[in-house]
């Protein structure tokens, strides 16, 4: 069985009244059915571009997207319809429907496709208690707190049982608190419910939260994909890199020629590597930055050490990581 979603060489270009703009260049990935997938970039990198591509809200100008083995950009206006309602999308500022409670706001994409409102009612109460707000239905948005928005939002997009869910920079309207509990919903909801979730964000830790695995864009082009790990450990490109390392941008003054990122998992992330280091060359190193995540349910970590003067020392540490499998790349062109 294929990809429940394939981009296949999909570009769009924009043609404006300066000229034209290429918003996504030439780019080709899958997504496994059951998977939480991040598309990851900084502003103007073409993510929303893409996302728009997947459900043909923006129909790319090359390349095809491929859902379940069809191509959607083959499909009639009314194909393309009914394939739409399979997979569900909700953004950064909610877009509910403000005149409306919550309980209608559910039910609304209900009453488009026809459902008696009984039918209707009877499953909007259903998924306000999956969402855990069975307590708002009378509710009105202005009323709620922005991750109670977000919640009716899914709640929304749930009751067409989409098989796909995109969500578009879902979690920037909100504080790191509520953020964390609506990755934690999306999460659940991939579990229990089977639905592969498309997750477009600027955040780092937003797919280190979520994600298996993640594609990285700049300038509307791919840089690289790969599972979460690997690119938090190993990230090939400048672009991936900038991501990873934005955790300790902020030092702003660092002494010394060679500095090196040190990435570590499982049990490793317990181990006194640094006492064990300066015990073994008996020098001490500078803990620039250092950071411990968990990702998919594992402990990963990261330091950024400055090594000492001496090459011979500073390569014998280098060494020394490396035989304890762990990750050491040298960062100096990427901090400061």
């Amino acid at each position: 069985m294929g990809p429940i979603i394939k981009v296949d060489h999909v570009g769009k270009t924009f043609h404006a009244k300066n000229g034209q703009v290429e918003a996504v260049k030439d780019i080709s990935f899958d997504i496994e059915k059951g998977d939480i997938f991040g598309i990851i970039g900084l502003s103007g990198a073409g993510k929303s571009t893409l996302v728009r591509c997947l459900n043909l809200l923006e129909k790319p100008s090359s390349g095809k997207v491929y859902v379940n083995g069809k191509s959607l950009t083959d499909l009639s206006g009314k194909e393309l319809r009914k394939a739409r309602q399979k997979i569900g999308m909700i953004f950064q500022h909610f877009n509910l429907l403000m005149q409306r409670n919550v309980l209608d706001n559910i039910c609304f994409p209900l009453e488009i496709a026809g459902v008696k409102r009984s039918e209707a009612r009877k499953k909007a109460l259903e998924l306000l208690e999956i969402v855990g707000l069975s307590d708002k239905a009378k509710a009105y948005p202005a009323q709620l707190s922005g991750g109670q928005k977000q919640r009716v939002a899914i709640a929304r997009v749930l009751a067409n049982d989409p098989e796909i869910l995109l969500c578009d920079e879902a979690t920037s309207a909100l504080d790191p608190q509520t953020t964390k509990s609506i990755l934690n919903l999306l999460k659940e909801i991939n579990q229990k419910r089977g639905i592969t979730i498309v997750v477009i964000t600027h955040e780092m830790s937003v797919v280190q939260e979520i994600c298996s695995h993640v594609a990285v864009l700049d300038h509307g082009t791919l840089e690289e994909s790969g599972t979460v790990e690997e690119l938090f450990r190993f990230p090939r490109t400048e672009a991936a890199r900038k991501l990873v390392l934005t955790g300790f941008a902020h030092i702003s003054r660092m002494k010394g020629e060679r500095k090196i990122r040190v990435t570590f998992s499982g049990n490793s992330a317990f181990e006194p590597i640094i006492g064990n280091i300066i015990l073994e060359c008996k020098t001490p190193v500078n803990i620039l930055y250092a950071d411990t995540k968990t990702i998919h349910g594992n402990a990963e970590g990261e330091m950024i050490l400055q090594l000492p003067d001496s090459k011979e020392i500073a390569d014998k540490m280098i060494e020394y990581f490396r035989k304890k499998n762990l990750g050491v790349e040298e960062v100096s062109g990427y901090v400061g």
